[in-house]
This record gives C-alpha cells, structure tokens and sequence, in this order.
C-alpha cells in the first residue's frame, strides 16, 4: 500500500499517477495532510510529526507519498526512515499562465515518484533533548 499524505486526494489524481501507484504499491490509502501553524514551534512540529510516525507505521505501507509544510515533510521522513519505510515525493512538470489581471493558473502535469535521499540519524534528536529545538525569534523591522 502507498499512503498519500498530502493535500491532495488520490481521487482526483491523473491516471498515469493513480496507475503507477497501483502498479508499484498494490493500493493508495489517503491521510490529509495536517494543518500546520505558521506560528507552531519545531517542537511542536516534532511531536506531531511522531503522531503521524506512529500512525503511518500501524498501517504497515510499502511507501508514503510525503509533500506538504516542509519542516513537518522533513522530520516525518527521517523518521519513517528510522523504521525502513520508503518516502516519496510526486513529480510535476508545471506549467503557469500569468494572467493581464494579475493572476495565475498552474497546471501541474505528474511525471514519476522520486523517493527521498536518506536522512542522516542525527537530525532526528532523543525524546529528552528537544530543548534544543526553539522558535527562530521574528526579525521583522
């Protein structure tokens, strides 16, 4: 099974996707990605990260398909990873048409699953140090 933990449903996924993904993975099981705070801190992103970590590992998936708020991406795949689950992100080629009125139509075209490089253990740290992990102060003048 592929988990698609992303903001996009399987169901409205192009056919070569969908395909490909029955092809490599045998089914898609869709987790919404969560809704991530802007003002959240690294430890908070953690700990949800862990939620998600555990989650995904009772599921016993081949891989899951990671794309979304990138701190949250980035933990969670090397977490997965510490567990010998593969991640993997979509690839588009993308096409945008600016508009005269100032706006913007993106049409993304899927062209193949990429899986993550490996993450090095380190980056993850043990339960008891996340005291290292703080909110970066906002530099705005």
């Amino acid at each position: 099974m592929l988990i698609n933990l992303t903001n996009h449903a399987s169901i409205h996924w192009c056919n070569k996707e969908k395909q490909l993904a029955i092809n490599l993975y045998n089914s898609i099981y869709d987790i919404h990605f969560p809704i991530i705070s802007p003002h959240a801190s690294a430890t908070e992103v953690y700990e949800l990260a862990l939620q998600y970590e555990n989650k995904i590992q009772a599921l016993c998936p081949l891989a899951v398909l990671i794309m979304g708020e990138f701190t949250f991406s980035f933990t969670l795949v090397a977490l997965l990873q510490q567990r010998n689950i593969t991640c993997i992100a979509a690839t588009c080629h993308r096409n945008t048409i600016d508009h005269p009125d100032g706006t913007k139509t993106t049409i993304f075209r899927f062209e193949q699953f990429r899986v993550y490089p490996p993450v090095a253990n380190s980056v993850i740290p043990e339960s008891s140090n996340l005291t290292r992990f703080h909110k970066i102060p906002n530099l705005e003048t």
